[in-house]
């Protein structure tokens, strides 16, 4: 199967460099925020990957100046309203996550700008993940009353160890790209300018390596975090959707889009 005939709105596929796949998250307008839609493609194209034999390496990045904001805030307020829509989320989220791991080709994640949440999630899911400098990098849940449920609880202590997780887990704090790399979060912090050549070159030398042992070793690194995500993020979601029912989380949406600090009350 060759992918070169996809086509989407929310993913974007850029096009192939020889054996490597350039796909983008493809809502600028909203930072490339995640909707049902992003959602749906992503799932898609990580279904079909197995399966597309021309393709051997894949960049994930984002369109204009964000790799992805995270969750869409309008989603979150019709889930505040309607709490059932949350529970194919939580199954949706584990699905992306699994996909990554299990999808044959080294996927590279290129994170041009600000990787938030769900976005950070999935960049760091990524096999190799390289960054701007300038780059945002948070999972801000606990900022609005989430539970880091969608895969954040998961990679992040296997990335930094448990105690530097907990501190960005716990606070939601930001940091850049630069000092992502510095603590073994990315592999690779370079300057904007820099960015696209570096990962051109990355995804040209696997591309060039031995593709079947590449790829099963990929597989046997991903069994052990396979077997956490698993248990975890059910857990996680488990939580997620019950913190989706709080006054806290209610309170911070409310106050995202009214562009105030919210007041949390503990509740």
């Amino acid at each position: 199967m060759n992918l070169d005939h996809y086509r989407s709105l929310a993913l974007r596929r850029d096009g192939r460099d020889g054996r490597v796949l350039h796909v983008s998250f493809n809502r600028p307008e909203a930072l490339n925020a995640f909707d049902t839609a992003m959602h749906d493609e992503l799932e898609r194209l990580l279904g079909e990957l197995p399966r597309d034999d021309a393709t051997h390496v894949v960049v994930l990045t984002g369109a204009g100046k964000a790799f992805s904001a995270g969750g869409d805030v309008e989603q979150m307020q019709r889930l505040v309203d309607r709490p059932s829509l949350m529970v194919p989320d939580a199954t949706m989220a584990k699905r992306l996550v699994m996909g990554l791991l299990d999808v044959p080709q080294p996927v590279i994640a290129k994170v041009n700008g600000a990787a938030m949440g769900l976005g950070a999630t999935l960049a760091l899911f990524c096999d190799v993940i390289f960054a701007a400098n300038h780059a945002k990098i948070a999972d801000p849940h606990v900022k609005v009353g989430f539970v880091a449920g969608d895969g954040g609880a998961v990679i992040w202590p296997q990335l930094i160890g448990y105690a530097r997780a907990k501190q960005y887990l716990l606070t939601g704090d930001t940091i850049t790209g630069e000092e992502a790399a510095a603590i073994g979060l990315v592999n690779f912090a370079l300057p904007a300018e820099e960015l696209d050549a570096a990962v051109d070159a990355w995804a040209q030398r696997m591309a060039g390596g031995a593709r079947r042992a590449i790829q099963w070793t990929k597989a046997t690194i991903n069994v052990g975090l396979k077997q956490i995500a698993a248990s975890v993020m059910d857990a996680g979601m488990a939580y997620e959707l019950l913190s989706n029912q709080t006054r806290d989380h209610a309170e911070a949406v409310a106050a995202f889009r009214g562009k105030r600090v919210p007041d949390f009350s503990g509740d």
